[in-house]
């Protein structure tokens, strides 16, 4: 008895969805484009969001195409550059679990197994409809005999797949609550990180902003150890939209206020403030969860420079108003939560460690003391685990101890880190 995950492929394994993004490709020139246009997509929301059956909205599609085997060619380099960030970041899934990941999908097999087989997803294990050409190439129709052609085809093709464990299935269209309200599978996940249906988001098991929930909260292999939809990131002044919209990108959860109350800073994993908005210092005191702070403006203040470092809190700011800020701050922030890079922090030592790749990034933040490394480090040793980089710098205030190893480690690991005296702060990255 495994477990399986079902996969959808449009708008959850890629951002787009493929027939329609097909049908720009096909009908670039032609005149009544966005007429045709409009209808294919049309036809596809009715059919993600239940208010049409499959077969019709797949029929319907087909037939205003006017598309060739050229296009699905084009169509294929496309897609390969829309793959979800979150699917392509978590590569080491798909490749420890071949086995039980299966892509079900309404689209069609002659562009989803190019851009899917790249990611250790085997062909048997791709289960989507295939088109009818005619002698010249052109596509002309497609196989009716397929189950996924068909209203309700992910059920039908489940029930004849008949697989003997829990299934989890993971989309963000109907017909893929449909196989929970089936009873087929043990859990569906609407999966929101291109879109979010309404009416299939309020019928799931568990939503998930990205592919990194998922894998955190069913506690697989994933690229970060902590999904960022979890993180809240408190925006309190004038802070340059182009600084949130970065955020929101990395997925933060967005949280605007008009002032910095310790109530909010308790929740909050970030906070970007302009210079008129500065947390006290008394107020870093209670924020056990920020990380960082991202000032638009200059921090003067000594004394919340001093509790910042003494509380494990990296402060990055920029003069006021100055025309890169919009940029330069959240990338300083963006590069420590993802890295651990503390370059141009006003409060931390200078470190930018280079990213290894099969690794896993941990950070300890301790209080200037003698002997924390060879604590560390006899952690790992007793553990045996090889250490494959690993990076020391300090101030008057803190110690702060980056440390790459190369396999796997047990809860007990983390536990005996966080447990070592003069520990501020301790994080595991990816």
């Amino acid at each position: 008895m495994g477990q399986y995950y079902i996969i959808d492929f449009d708008s959850t394994f890629t951002q787009v969805e493929a027939l329609d993004e097909l049908a720009r490709i096909s009908l670039k020139d032609h005149p009544d484009r966005e007429k045709i246009y409009e209808q294919i997509e049309g036809l596809t929301n009715l059919a993600m969001e239940g208010k049409l059956s499959f077969a019709d909205s797949l029929e319907g599609r087909i037939k205003l195409l006017s598309a060739n085997r050229s296009h699905l060619e084009l169509l294929i380099k496309h897609l390969r550059k829309k793959v979800s960030p979150s699917f392509s970041r978590n590569n080491v899934f798909f490749k420890q679990h071949p086995e039980e990941v299966l892509i079900v999908s309404g689209g069609f097999k002659e562009f989803i197994t190019p851009v899917v087989t790249e990611y250790h997803i085997r062909k048997e294990n791709i289960y989507a409809n295939t088109f009818v050409f005619d002698a010249e190439g052109n596509i002309i129709g497609y196989d009716r005999l397929n189950p996924l052609s068909q209203e309700g085809g992910k059920v039908k093709l489940l029930k004849e797949l008949d697989l003997q464990g829990d299934i989890y299935g993971i989309g963000d269209g109907y017909s893929d609550f449909q196989l929970k309200e089936s009873g087929l599978i043990k859990k569906f996940f609407a999966f929101t990180e291109n879109i979010a249906r309404q009416s299939v988001v309020e019928k799931a098991d568990h939503v998930t902003p990205s592919l990194d929930e998922f894998l955190y909260i069913n506690r697989l292999p994933r690229a970060i150890s902590y999904p960022k939809n979890r993180i809240k990131c408190l925006v309190v002044g004038k802070i340059d939209e182009e600084a949130i919209t970065q955020m929101q990108k990395e997925g933060y959860n967005i949280r605007h206020h008009d002032e910095i109350k310790e109530s909010y800073l308790q929740e909050a994993g970030v906070l970007l403030c302009d210079e008129d908005h500065q947390p006290t210092a008394e107020q870093l005191h209670n924020a056990g969860r920020l990380k960082v702070i991202g000032c638009f403006g200059k921090v003067a203040n000594r004394k919340l420079i001093e509790a910042a470092c003494e509380n494990g809190i990296i402060i990055f700011d920029d003069p006021k108003h100055n025309p890169r800020n919009g940029d330069f701050i959240p990338k300083r922030v963006i590069s420590f939560m993802n890295e651990g890079k503390t370059h141009t922090s006003c409060n931390f030592p200078d470190l930018q460690p280079p990213r290894v790749n099969n690794a896993h990034r941990l950070i300890h933040i301790h209080k200037n003391v003698p002997g924390i490394l060879a604590q560390i480090n006899e952690v790992f040793a007793r553990h045996n685990i090889n250490i494959v980089g690993e990076f020391l710098v300090t101030n008057s205030q803190i110690g702060y101890v980056i440390t790459d190893v190369n396999s796997g480690y047990d809860e007990q690991v983390l536990s005996e880190l966080k447990a070592i005296e003069h520990t501020i702060k301790f994080r595991l990255l990816y």
